[in-house]
């Protein structure tokens, strides 16, 4: 249940700190509202890439934790239990997460990306349909601007309408209805017909000195859409290959030497952030067991800063890999040997040196600086106490000399 809660809280703060940012994208670009929930969804396989690890940490961290602060632990050792025979379940659990992320990294979150790159070109081309904003002028196709006073029934029903449409030649029609509606036009997709009742048009032409002045009780106004242009295909970014497609062009010849560095980056970095999930069950355990008569939570905030320290470390070996300045095997699996190295160090002091703990001077550290900061904060207590008391003291002392 730890494993499953730090999973779900993971991911929601991610979401919900993206999903107010795409709210006023969609807001901006007045698309449909439900478009965000798909963005949204084809976001959470990137975030569930750093949530599950995070989740899985700390999910055998707080068991091993509750087995350490209420003595079971000592128990299960002294019959003969070490961690490496306590590490069994957790690492089948760590199995089976290690396949989960390694088909979303390779596979689920290529298209995930592409999807919400495709959605973002959408929203900003039109392609979702931009809703005619309520009291504000709107130009499509800069040629026609349209304002529209009321809307009902989801855009069905409209009313007090004004529109100026200018022709190429320079005639330009100012139109104001009453009511009016949107249809569709199946001759012509790219256009669509705004249906207005009861109005007055006003026709401005160059040849015609005084403009024409007529009332109609339906006139049909057609509006050209603005083209959308297709968005690209699968792949324009290296993020958006899938497992088969990073072998095949990592070592093509002829390809270019940057896409080639692209990918062969692109390739380790999901290699190292999934093969780094091997090792979260042996930091759990060494951050996990506490100080003897001390329930210090401090392992727990040091198991969080290295897993995604280590994350932004090879995002930046990613990166670096990307330009081509250093390879692969030196900017991402460096960084994962010495990060292996020690955790193997933190767990062998941890597991087979007797009273051996893997952040013990922190602990001492942290333990020094909490004790300070409470002689500190009651010091500073028991001097604000000695000049209230003073203050009181002399405000009587006032009192009594003005009664007498």
């Amino acid at each position: 249940m730890p494993m499953l809660g730090t999973l779900a809280l993971a991911a929601s703060l991610l979401i919900l700190d993206k999903m107010l940012r795409l709210f006023e994208v969609v807001a901006d670009e007045g698309g449909p509202i439900g478009v965000i929930f798909r963005m949204l969804a084809n976001l959470l396989p990137e975030y569930m890439s750093l949530a599950i690890p995070l989740g899985l940490m700390l999910g055998i961290l707080f068991a091993f934790r509750k087995l350490a602060t209420s003595s079971e632990l000592d128990v299960m050792r002294a019959v003969g239990l070490g961690y490496t025979r306590l590490l069994r379940v957790p690492y089948l659990i760590t199995l089976a997460l290690v396949a989960l992320n390694f088909v979303l990294v390779y596979f689920v979150q290529p298209v995930a990306r592409y999807d919400y790159s495709r959605l973002t070109f959408e929203l900003q081309s039109g392609a979702l349909g931009a809703s005619i904003k309520v009291g504000e002028f709107t130009t499509l196709e800069d040629r026609t601007a349209l304002r529209i006073e009321e809307s009902r029934d989801n855009g069905r029903e409209l009313s007090g309408i004004f529109a100026r449409v200018t022709q190429p030649d320079g005639d330009m029609l100012s139109i104001s209805a009453r009511q009016g509606q949107f249809l569709a036009n199946e001759d012509e997709p790219n256009t669509i017909i705004l249906r207005l009742t009861d109005g007055t048009i006003v026709q401005d032409q160059r040849a015609i000195p005084t403009p024409r002045v007529l009332s109609f009780a339906s006139y049909d106004l057609p509006i050209d859409l603005p083209e959308i242009e297709r968005f690209r295909t699968r792949g324009g970014a290296e993020k958006e290959y899938i497992l088969p497609e990073l072998l095949n062009l990592g070592w093509n010849e002829n390809i270019s030497e940057e896409l080639r560095n692209q990918t062969l980056a692109s390739l380790n970095f999901r290699l190292v952030e999934v093969l780094m999930m091997l090792l979260l069950p042996l930091l759990a355990v060494s951050l996990a067991i506490p100080p003897k008569r001390s329930s210090s939570t401090l392992g727990v905030f040091v198991s969080i800063v290295m897993v995604v320290a280590y994350h932004k470390v090879n995002q930046y070996g990613e990166d670096v890999a990307a330009l081509g300045l250093v390879s692969p095997l030196v900017s991402l699996w460096v960084p994962f040997a010495l990060f292996a190295a020690l955790i193997g160090w933190m767990y062998w002091r941890v597991s087979y040196v007797p009273g051996g703990q893997a952040i013990g001077w922190l602990e001492k550290g942290a333990a020094v600086v909490a004790k300070r900061f409470m002689v500190i904060f009651r010091l500073l207590r028991f001097n604000g106490n000695r000049e209230l008391a003073a203050k009181a003291r002399a405000a009587h002392d006032a009192e009594q000399s003005r009664a007498a």
